[in-house]
């Protein structure tokens, strides 16, 4: 069991960030249709309490051991939802479905990912489909995970047709870092809406698009996101 300790000069802080972070998201014009994931990933279960108590109920962790160990820790905090964000492997997955309140797996990128997905939910599941966006490798690095945009329409048939507890619910990308917004819109973002455009035009649904974090969250709204993933923007940084 994780042991709670406050600091209260941390949890002003973590008070005031949140509080800009949603000023920033409100100046977009956008803020009744984006989702704030707060990223708390190495952060004690302490400052997630701070942000649950200032409104913030979404929370997005990207180690599967810890996610589960502050989701158990965490049980008294009743509107919290969790959201993975991290790599995921098909051995992982019984133990990524253990995790309490588990709202969306944004990280599949692959059949056999999401086939024991479907299999570790229908056992460790609250008998509710699982929400999961797919993930895709809009910048073609070979380091990230996500599965190539060419690739987005067959998995989603795939999940759809062969993964009965899941429900796909949108596209997830992370893209190289340290884009030059000067030279225009992020290419890699761009490459995504284009393959939201394609699934919601082959499946006639309305699909969430999740990309944007800290440094770029803002723009990301701009250009459409719904779902923005931002940590040490709300919790400092990680050490």
């Amino acid at each position: 069991m994780l042991k709670i300790v406050r600091s209260y000069s941390l949890m002003a802080s973590i008070r005031s960030n949140l509080s800009s972070i949603k000023e920033e998201i409100a100046k977009t014009g956008n803020c009744d249709r984006v989702r704030l994931v707060a990223v708390s990933k190495t952060k004690p279960a302490a400052d997630i309490e701070v942000a649950y108590e200032a409104g913030q109920r979404v929370f997005g962790e990207n180690y599967i051991n810890e996610l589960v160990e502050k989701s158990h820790t965490l049980t008294h905090l009743s509107e919290i939802k969790w959201h993975f964000i991290g790599n995921l492997q098909k051995k992982n997955c019984p133990k990524l479905t253990t995790c309490k309140n588990l709202s969306v797996v944004e990280t599949v990128d692959s059949e056999k990912v999401a086939r024991a997905l479907n299999n570790g939910w229908k056992k460790n599941g609250d008998g509710t489909a699982l929400d999961i966006f797919i993930q895709v490798n809009t910048s073609k690095e070979e380091q990230k995970s996500g599965c190539m945009p060419e690739e987005t329409v067959g998995l989603a048939e795939f999940i759809k047709s062969e993964c009965d507890v899941l429900s796909l619910k949108g596209v997830m990308t992370i893209g190289a870092f340290g884009y030059d917004w000067s030279q225009g819109d992020n290419p890699d973002f761009v490459e995504l809406l284009k393959c939201h455009r394609e699934l919601t035009e082959h499946f006639g649904q309305d699909l969430e698009i999740s990309m944007g974090m800290s440094d770029d969250f803002g723009k990301a709204i701009e250009m459409g996101s719904t779902n923005v993933r931002v940590g040490s923007k709300i919790f400092g940084a990680r050490k």
